[in-house]
């Protein structure tokens, strides 16, 4: 009888863990190619990243990098952030610096400054600072708009002419 009754709770154990690892793998599949730090993860520090980031939870401190943050629901973050562009769907404090992009979506508060190359904010979102928006920002949005490139290289045209 006691083996029949071990038998019952395995398949009950078993279970579990298939649920946990279906909506893990679902979770991974609307998130892949990024890392996580998921909701119940807490750092205290610098976090530097390459590619693409996920923070879904507490972070206190620096974050540095050329790549994309996305800033989850359930994200509570106290840190000086530059990266290359942020998306953000929950809470920041501190100041932004961004080269490229920066999205608040509609549930978000950001205090703190931000400066940033392009920026949209989404109706509902909360923004608590100053902001400086420049396409200058960008390495890329710089090289187009270059005024003494494009002054040297029509005087020899238009010299050519004369």
């Amino acid at each position: 009888m006691s083996s029949g009754g071990e038998d019952s709770n395995r398949p009950a154990y078993g279970d579990q863990p298939k649920s946990s690892t279906n909506d893990y793998k679902k979770f991974m599949a609307e998130h892949s190619g990024k890392d996580v730090l998921s909701s119940d993860v807490e750092i205290k520090g610098t976090i530097k990243f390459q590619k693409e980031l996920l923070i879904d939870g507490k972070v206190e401190g620096d974050i540095n990098s050329d790549g994309n943050l996305t800033v989850g629901e359930n994200a509570d973050i106290r840190a000086e952030i530059k990266t290359k562009s942020i998306t953000i769907y929950g809470k920041v404090q501190g100041n932004v610096s961004v080269s490229e992009r920066c999205e608040l979506k509609s549930k978000c508060t950001l205090q703190g400054d931000l400066k940033a190359a392009r920026l949209i904010i989404e109706e509902g979102a909360t923004f608590i600072g100053k902001s400086e928006v420049s396409s200058g920002m960008s390495v890329k949005a710089a090289s187009k708009p270059e005024v003494v490139r494009h002054e040297e290289s029509a005087k020899p045209a238009f010299a050519a002419r004369a």
